[in-house]
């Protein structure tokens, strides 16, 4: 039932933009705050400082997507160069994540292309390193075709690869040799492009986890599933995989205690650490990923 409603939630949220309108004026609202890293780069970097005084790396976030106009576009793709620069200004370990449709994917393709290429820019200028987001199955494509032509200049960019849809293997395969963050998924798919399963999506993961770490590529493993990150490290155990091949990834405010657990096996962590106030999308996306997020939501909601 729980997930039935936070799913439906999150296809209205989604589906009313003035719902994400009015909570850029509310502030961090119904338990946010223990997932969203604050509204402002100067709070973010502060956690991420935090986090690394214990040991975890990070990659920092500016939340927002799906974006009509090119004036928003080119505000985020400004607010994404200075986050790199408060980044290295700060001295903070933290990469940075992008949506393409937040700098203006659906407006141009060559308008985002263009916006990326300021990102790259400053990341290389800074010595970091950009993770283009996956979205939808609409924009996955296209996500892939950019990847590609910017490869051809910066070696600092990768990208996600969602292992419930049905091409995830082939595309891993594809892009052997480039840094790429293994996930599930998060959006709702059709049936058509996507495993609906959870014991599929388990095991299409597992097996783009093996493909590529096998291939020598540098791999992020990004779960919160117990079973998954102890099936890698027997893995990388038996086919004799360095640590500094992979590194473990999770979502700011989630399971902090397997979190510090892994840094002090010796496995790089890494946190990724949203923050803006374009938060609302983000929130109500975590919620509908499973029942227990709504418990903590309004866990966190009724405490304030």
């Amino acid at each position: 039932m729980l997930a039935e409603i936070s799913k439906n939630t999150f296809l209205y949220a989604s589906q009313n933009k003035a719902l994400n309108k009015a909570a850029k004026k509310w502030g961090l609202r119904f338990g946010a705050s223990h997932v969203v890293a604050g509204m402002t780069i100067e709070s973010a970097i502060k956690k991420v400082k935090h986090l690394n005084e214990k040991g975890l790396v990070c990659t920092l976030d500016h939340l927002g997507e799906f974006v009509s106009s090119k004036e928003e576009a080119l505000e985020a793709t400004d607010y994404n160069v200075k986050t790199l620069e408060s980044i290295a200004r700060a001295g903070v370990n933290s990469n940075l994540s992008v949506k393409m449709t937040q700098l203006g994917l659906d407006i141009s393709r060559d308008f985002c292309v263009a916006n990326m290429r300021k990102i790259l820019d400053t990341a290389k200028k800074t010595n970091n390193f950009v993770r283009i987001d996956m979205e939808d199955y609409s924009h996955c494509q296209i996500t892939l075709d950019i990847l590609k032509e910017l490869r051809e200049t910066y070696d600092n960019v990768g990208t996600v690869i969602q292992s419930y849809l049905y091409r995830a293997e082939q595309d891993v395969k594809d892009l052997n040799g480039i840094p790429l963050r293994l996930v599930k998924g998060a959006y709702k798919e059709s049936p058509d492009v996507a495993y609906q399963d959870k014991k599929d999506i388990d095991e299409n993961y597992l097996r783009i986890i093996k493909e590529h770490l096998l291939s020598g590529s540098y791999t992020a493993i990004a779960s919160h599933d117990h079973n998954i990150i102890a099936k890698v490290k027997e893995f990388a155990k038996d086919q004799n995989i360095p640590n500094n091949q992979f590194e473990f990834q999770m979502l700011y405010g989630f399971r902090t205690d397997m979190q510090l657990n892994l840094v002090r096996e010796g496995y790089k962590m890494r946190v990724y650490v949203p923050f803006g106030d374009d938060w609302f999308g983000y929130f109500m996306r975590r919620l509908a990923e499973r029942p227990q997020n709504v418990a903590f939501a309004l866990k966190g909601l009724f405490s304030k």
